[in-house]
């Protein structure tokens, strides 16, 4: 046979398609969802390892509070935007914790520390703290040896107590309780002394021992009103006008208690 005769030859080829093979573009959707939550994820996990323990805590409380607190702080910077024991934020830390920190006072073996970041707590952690709250010029920290010691004294004008008695004014009871309330989250002994001027002491003066003593006393029920449990009372004691801080014992700083968040060592 001639093959022009033959012609061309067409070949037809059909597709079949089939519903919902490719599920429609949903996949993409999911994937995306995924990427971003990941994304996010680290971004917290970044944020966190750059923050630090304060930070962490009022992120925490603001998403799960544990007590309701109205702030009262402006927004401005310096020591009017730090944290003071007298803050609100001190409130909130107190109810969180810091369970699980490695330098919390109560971890037997913990770092010393842990004795500054007390005092830094205290003061405000800024040299400026004490102009914005005159509370602060009532108080001065130290480290020693024996622990971290909480000096609460007079200034002019401003007394603790209500003349050559031990009746409390109420800058003391302020004092004393927001000590406590930082005191409480920590478990080590706690020792309390009262201390005199030497212009307290004279003739028509009463006994300056027992005077002391009740002073120490007294201010023992706060720290303890405040939270600090009374087994960790170490000592309370009265030292009359035996022990001055400065050079003048007339000066009115002499007149002061003595907290002392004593050291805790390993037997």
């Amino acid at each position: 046979m001639d093959r022009k005769a033959k012609g061309n030859v067409i070949v037809i080829k059909r597709k079949t398609v089939v519903a919902g093979g490719h599920h429609g573009g949903a996949w993409k959707v999911a994937y995306a969802d995924f990427v971003t939550a990941m994304m996010a994820f680290f971004l917290l996990m970044w944020l966190l390892s750059v923050t630090d323990e304060e930070t962490r805590l009022g992120l925490a409380d603001y998403f799960s509070p544990t007590i309701p607190i109205h702030s009262t702080r402006g927004g401005g910077d310096g020591p009017f935007d730090g944290a003071t024991m007298f803050s609100q934020d001190i409130l909130a830390r107190d109810e969180t914790g810091q369970k699980g920190d490695p330098n919390r006072m109560d971890v037997p073996g913990a770092p010393d520390q842990s004795l500054y970041d007390i005092a830094e707590e205290l003061m405000g952690g800024s040299g400026d703290a004490m102009s914005a709250d005159p509370l602060l010029k009532h108080i001065a920290t130290r480290v020693t040896d024996e622990g971290l010691i909480i000096e609460v004294f007079d200034i002019s004008g401003s007394p603790l107590f209500d003349g050559n008695t031990a009746d409390t004014n109420p800058i003391l009871v302020r004092l004393l309780h927001m000590i406590g309330r930082v005191l409480s989250r920590t478990a080590n002994p706690v020792a309390i002394s009262g201390h005199l001027a030497a212009t307290d002491v004279g003739p028509d003066a009463p006994d300056p021992w027992r005077l002391s003593g009740e002073r120490a006393q007294i201010s023992r029920e706060l720290l303890v009103a405040a939270g600090v449990a009374d087994p960790r009372l170490a000592r309370v004691t009265g030292k009359a006008d035996r022990n001055h801080v400065t050079d003048e014992p007339s000066d009115s700083r002499n007149r002061r208690i003595e907290i002392t968040l004593l050291r805790r060592f390993e037997p």
